[in-house]
């Protein structure tokens, strides 16, 4: 898993996966500490996502909530809005729309 930042958004590529998720999640703990405005998480370049990468996603996405930050999923493709569905957890994150970066779906 590679973690690179771009201003307020965090890349993520690679396997995000239960060997992954520790890092994922401090780096996205750590980004949010940093910075006073929402940030984005982009999958773009994920491979493959399991249910243990999601969860980190919904409790990142719950504590930014109550952090007076915003965080939205960029780049979902058809299989990360599959396990999202499928997990039922597309209702606790925000995933933009594709092509429509200044609007988000929940």
């Amino acid at each position: 898993m590679e973690i690179l930042t771009d201003g307020p958004t965090i890349l993520l590529s690679g396997d995000f996966d239960v060997r992954s998720t520790m890092e994922v999640r401090n780096a996205i703990y750590e980004h949010l500490l940093g910075h006073d405005r929402d940030v984005v998480i982009d999958l773009t370049d994920v491979t493959t996502i399991d249910l243990t990468a999601l969860k980190v996603l919904a409790v990142a996405t719950r504590q930014a909530s109550r952090a007076g930050h915003h965080l939205t999923l960029r780049g979902c493709g058809p299989s990360v809005r599959r396990m999202l569905h499928l997990s039922h957890l597309i209702r606790l994150v925000e995933v933009e729309r594709s092509g429509e970066a200044a609007d988000a779906v929940g």
